[in-house]
């Protein structure tokens, strides 16, 4: 089924760029910090592991999960001679944990021996990764080295669809259309702020429409 329209849509701009800077404008305004929702304290390989575990998986799960699993792996290394079996039982709570483990534990290895112990700073490097797809990707390509990304998540795809800027649920199709919509230096901050809007306001189940603070504004 596809995402409907939101049902204000007609009182926001009607061209797509107009609305995406429109949007944009009024989501800096609300989420003027843009932060990840994974707490990874600006370590890379923390945020490496935390969005592979993410995949299926709450963000709050993995928050939780994360301080235990870091106690016990706190370096590439360390992951790298992990024992499955231990690490399967510090990942079991966020789902399909035997895949996880076994990924986590190929992506560790191959970081030492192929790209030097340094994690790779190009799409296509990451991508060669173990368990790693577009969306961790462009998440690290982002929030670590500072380049334009579109990382789009189940919130970014709803929300996208919502606003028109998209008529896809497909992950690349969203990725390409706000490639064109929103600026490069935004991009990243640009789906932070859209999964933060997401929860707190455009949720897949009852949304709170009325009360939209994109089409709306308190009088001063």
């Amino acid at each position: 089924m596809s995402v409907p329209l939101c049902p204000r849509f007609k009182e926001l701009p009607r061209g797509k760029k107009e609305r995406a800077d429109f949007i944009n404008a009024r989501l800096k305004e609300r989420y003027p910090d843009a932060l990840c929702a994974l707490e990874y304290g600006k370590d890379p390989y923390r945020l490496l592991v935390m969005a592979r575990l993410s995949a299926q998986c709450t963000d709050r799960r993995v928050n939780l999960v994360a301080p235990a699993l870091f106690c016990v792996y706190p370096d590439l290394e360390s992951l790298a001679a992990a024992d499955q079996s231990r690490l399967e039982s510090l990942i079991y709570s966020t789902g399909t944990y035997r895949a996880k483990a076994s990924q986590l534990i190929a992506m560790a290895r191959m970081i030492l021996d192929r790209f030097d112990g340094k994690i790779p700073q190009t799409q296509k490097e990451l991508l060669e990764l173990p368990g790693i797809g577009t969306k961790i990707a462009n998440l690290m390509l982002g929030d670590v080295f500072g380049k334009p990304a579109i990382v789009a998540d189940t919130h970014v795809i709803r929300f996208s669809n919502r606003m028109g800027f998209v008529k896809s649920e497909d992950q690349h199709q969203v990725e390409k259309a706000l490639d064109q919509l929103i600026r490069r230096a935004d991009r990243s901050d640009f789906c932070h702020r859209a999964v933060l809007f997401g929860r707190e306001c455009c949720s897949a189940r009852n949304p709170h429409c009325d009360a939209c603070p994109l089409c709306h504004r308190e009088e001063a």
